[in-house]
């Protein structure tokens, strides 16, 4: 398949690596000393699951470079959504599917509104990975892609870039119910990012102490509310499977907001916590915690500059 990666971060940087070194025709769009470091010594990726060093790699910053494709995966922070977005159009041929893979779950409508619902499905990654020097992945647990048509439907399209995951070696699925794929995404990782975030600290601490504990399943309790006032189906399993989660992690395991913040960038919080906040106002849900979490991160929010 062809394949672009338009924002080669983390997440962009690991899934678009493991697509190449499978033999996928990928290219990655990305800026600055990362984009200068790709072009010059390929992509590294440091990884429980083997590392890899890719010393060739299809690197650009103009779309145009690119041409039409059959998938982009579109992992921009959700800050550049909508700018990124603008500029899709040299990349989106007749079949092209683009997969958002934000945090939120507004994305799907931002990216919409610029290429047509048509070419958009809507995605989820599970993966803790950070960019720690440019060219350079640091990979901690999972690796995992959902995504879905939003009507429901495994597309050929969908099914083939899911056979193009599988090969590659992670875990990919194309899903028939990706809004509830979405939401509860985003009931976990507004929660882990706000608590990590609002308290400098891995997951470790957040989790091996009561408290902070008590706190991040409240915090879950109030995503999970708003989520269903505006007519999301979760599946009857959800809390118990957030908690495995929540176990499984390494106790040195980061959120990329906490990672964010760490580096004086900006945060993803309105689209995060904040939206919570939002999107409970607009329900009538109350959402104390994730308040909380916003106004204490909101000086932060633009970052250290």
């Amino acid at each position: 398949m062809k394949i672009a990666i338009f924002g080669s971060g983390g997440v962009g940087g690991y899934f678009g690596g493991r697509l190449a070194a499978a033999g996928e025709d990928v290219t990655f769009m990305a800026r600055g000393a990362h984009l200068a470091a790709l072009r010059q010594g390929g992509l590294h990726i440091e990884s429980p699951n083997g590392a890899l060093h890719l010393p060739t790699v299809q690197a650009t910053d103009r779309p145009a470079d690119v041409g039409p494709v059959d998938v982009v995966l579109f992992t921009v922070k959700l800050y550049d959504v909508a700018a990124a977005a603008a500029t899709l159009a040299p990349m989106i041929g007749p079949d092209t599917v683009v997969v958002t893979l934000q945090n939120g779950v507004e994305a799907v409508d931002m990216v919409a509104q610029h290429v047509g619902a048509d070419h958009v499905a809507g995605g989820v990654a599970y993966i803790v990975v950070v960019v720690d020097q440019p060219g350079h992945l640091r990979h901690t647990t999972a690796q995992q892609l959902v995504f879905g048509e939003r009507d429901g439907s495994r597309s050929p399209r969908l099914v083939a870039f899911e056979q193009a995951g599988l090969r590659a070696g992670f875990q990919a699925r194309a899903s028939t119910t990706v809004e509830a794929d979405l939401w509860t995404k985003f009931v976990r990782l507004s929660t882990w990012s706000g608590m990590t975030a609002v308290t400098r600290s891995p997951m470790g601490v957040v989790r091996d102490n009561q408290d902070l504990f008590a706190m991040m399943m409240t915090a879950v309790d109030e995503t999970i509310a708003v989520g269903r006032a505006r007519g999301v189906v979760f599946p009857a399993t959800l809390v118990d499977d957030t908690v495995a989660l929540i176990r499984s992690f390494p106790a040195s395991s980061k959120s990329s907001m906490l990672e964010d913040l760490e580096r004086g960038r900006r945060l993803e919080l309105p689209w995060l916590s904040g939206a919570v906040v939002r999107l409970g106002r607009e329900v009538g849900v109350p959402t104390p915690t994730h308040q909380f979490i916003t106004t204490v991160l909101t000086p932060f929010v633009n970052g250290a500059g």
